[in-house]
């Protein structure tokens, strides 16, 4: 387990037991058995998932660009396919700050635009 933030604003970072599945409108869009678990402060646990196990074909890169001042800058993409588009569902830090490294090339998903499924 990784340890990150501060006192006041911890962050942890283990590996998920077992498999994941990222379900966007019924369809599966990733699946792996090597995702991350980040948890912040008082958010939610947020699942990350290394970028070679999504289907890239349904993401397209927006222009939203935000900073956190503990993970830094983050980009996002939206899911698409020829009858849908989610904007902004799906964010990634490629360059997170050195105490939080081991989420870049991951990918993690708004709970409002897609379904996690863990399966242990």
């Amino acid at each position: 387990m990784t340890q990150a933030g501060t006192k006041d604003h911890p962050i942890t970072i283990e590996p998920i037991a077992g498999r994941v599945r990222v379900v966007w409108r019924g369809r599966t869009i990733g699946e792996t058995t090597r995702a991350l678990e980040l948890a912040e402060a008082g958010y939610k646990p947020v699942a990350y998932i290394p970028r070679e196990d999504v289907d890239m074909r349904f993401l397209d890169r927006t222009d939203r660009v935000t900073t956190c001042p503990y993970k830094g800058e983050a980009n996002y993409y939206a899911i698409r396919d020829d009858d849908a588009r989610d904007d902004n569902a799906v964010w990634t830090y490629e360059h997170p700050k050195g105490s939080v490294g081991e989420i870049a090339a991951h990918l993690a998903f708004y709970p409002n635009h897609v379904e996690i499924v863990r399966a242990g």
